[in-house]
């Protein structure tokens, strides 16, 4: 009976020390704050004699606010942010930058000319055309036009983008390490070319935590249908952080949540009674061996139960208005499309999600780059305008990020053989463009240049590392702080490397 008492003393002490964790725990505390409220109700909520204190000692109110914030908290973020939510729209593949932004005029009279040996340096060449006897100039097909106030270049395939451009912040000198799809893109994805890695949104979840109780941090989206290089899960897994970390991915069809649904003919009236025993269970569990995913597993049962009542909400978009389709175009009604991915991902940020990344295949054009580059764009083109439309016209742009782009670009010189219609075009990671728009970048604004046959940066190189420095910096983290102990050493997004892009910084 003496033994029975003390281990119910003990357990009950451990429930209490838990209780008190929780409470101070950051993600339990952004279900009820967030930056974007003023500095008096935030003060009501957080430590408002500490603030009103920094402020009356000669701080700014910024700085007030962010050391109220941080007193409850693990010290993230490291400064005000910018946005408060990223939507990162990954072209699979490569895209291929001198057929849709990085306007090349010069090759037209270089038309089958041998690309020159003093262009290519001592680069590495793929083994697909590495042995090709000649590397023809293919330029462009497609023309080109200046757009919007910025006066930006945008080719004739991505006319909805061109609408939009004075929102864009191009950045057309971009560089990565590697040179094959799957190591490019686990390496724009996780910050290192070897899967194990935690991912962009394991991080920011794993550092500044939930706005939403009852969703993930972190969701992913896929293209349905889609065809190219693979796409596998440890490219939103959260590697050697805490598992409650990872993307979940939501899916179109009748169950976009794995495992979710109640099993045929079960009401689930007694699941709450179930959990309960179960979490009972594991405190037992935790108290005897001390495994912090023991606590992880928990917490991800607790949400999977509130996403049975969450998910079929969010996901249901049949009360769109018809306008609202219309600006995304015909694909938005069908589930699981890319269009339809930008509008599910609209409604994920209204929700509280912080971190959506939708994944889009098909821009792989070794043969055939005119037509297969010109498919993908009808495929993206409008829905990646709509977003940006939709998110201004909500007052939503303004502190979230949006983020276009694939894992590398691709090669001036033709991959098999070049005809005035048709020519291929093979991987390139030494020079290739994205864009960003919204919270804390310049609107109509570009970044960097490269040389005339869009094969080397000659001015504002910015590594895959510098990129993911600057993300974590808009939301609020210094990349160098946010990191995790894991086999003896701290890891983190941006490894040893990278700095924050500050030229683009609004």
């Amino acid at each position: 009976m003496c033994d029975n008492h003390e281990h119910s003393k003990l357990t009950s002490n451990s429930k209490d020390l838990q209780q008190v964790e929780k409470q101070l725990d950051r993600r339990h505390f952004l279900k009820n704050a967030s930056l974007g409220i003023g500095a008096m109700a935030l003060g009501s909520l957080l430590n408002s004699e500490k603030m009103y204190a920094a402020m009356a000692g000669g701080k700014s109110k910024d700085q007030a606010i962010l050391d109220a914030y941080n007193s409850s908290r693990s010290g993230f973020p490291n400064h005000l942010p910018k946005a408060k939510r990223i939507i990162y729209l990954f072209q699979s593949g490569g895209p291929s930058q001198m057929d849709l932004f990085d306007y090349k005029p010069k090759l037209t009279d270089m038309f089958g000319k041998e690309l020159p040996k003093s262009v290519i340096g001592g680069q590495r060449l793929t083994g697909m055309s590495g042995s090709q006897s000649t590397l023809p100039v293919a330029p462009s097909k497609f023309s080109f036009k200046q757009y919007g106030e910025c006066r930006a270049w945008v080719s004739e395939i991505m006319p909805y983008t061109a609408e939009v451009v004075d929102d864009l912040c191009f950045v057309k000198s971009m560089q990565t390490d590697q040179i094959n799809h799957t190591p490019a893109i686990t390496f724009m994805q996780t910050g290192h070319q070897l899967p194990g890695r935690p991912s962009i949104g394991s991080w920011l979840s794993y550092g500044l935590g939930s706005d939403n109780a009852n969703l993930p941090t972190f969701i992913t989206l896929v293209s349905k249908n889609g065809k190219g290089q693979p796409l596998k899960a440890s490219l939103w897994g959260n590697g050697f952080l805490p598992t409650e970390h990872q993307g979940v991915q939501f899916r179109s069809g009748k169950d976009p949540v794995l495992y979710l649904s109640d099993p045929e003919n079960y009401d689930g009236h007694d699941r709450r009674n179930m959990l309960d025993y179960l979490n009972h269970l594991n405190d037992l569990q935790n108290d005897a061996y001390g495994d912090p995913e023991i606590e992880a597993r928990m917490t991800q049962y607790e949400m999977a139960f509130k996403m049975q009542t969450s998910v079929p909400e969010v996901t249901d978009i049949s009360d769109e208005p018809d306008y609202i389709f219309d600006l995304y175009g015909k694909d938005s009604r069908d589930p699981g499309t890319y269009a339809a991915n930008c509008l599910m991902a609209r409604k994920l940020l209204e929700k509280g999600v912080k971190f959506v990344q939708l994944y889009h295949q098909g821009w792989d054009q070794h043969t055939n780059c005119p037509g297969g580059v010109k498919s993908q764009a009808q495929k993206t083109d409008q829905a990646t305008a709509a977003l940006i439309k939709d998110l201004k016209q909500r007052g939503m742009l303004e502190d979230t990020l949006v983020v276009w782009g694939g894992e590398f670009g691709r090669t001036v010189y033709s991959q098999g053989l070049l005809t005035p219609e048709n020519y291929g075009r093979d991987h390139h990671p030494k020079a290739f463009t994205m864009w960003m728009a919204g919270a804390g970048v310049k609107p109509g604004f570009t970044l960097g240049e490269t040389d005339d046959f869009s094969y080397n940066v000659v001015r504002d190189p910015v590594h895959v590392h510098d990129f993911h420095a600057t993300l974590l910096h808009l939301m609020g983290v210094d990349h160098e702080k946010l990191t995790y102990k894991f086999q003896g050493r701290r890891f983190r997004l941006t490894d040893v490397h990278g700095h924050v892009v500050k030229d683009i910084l609004s």
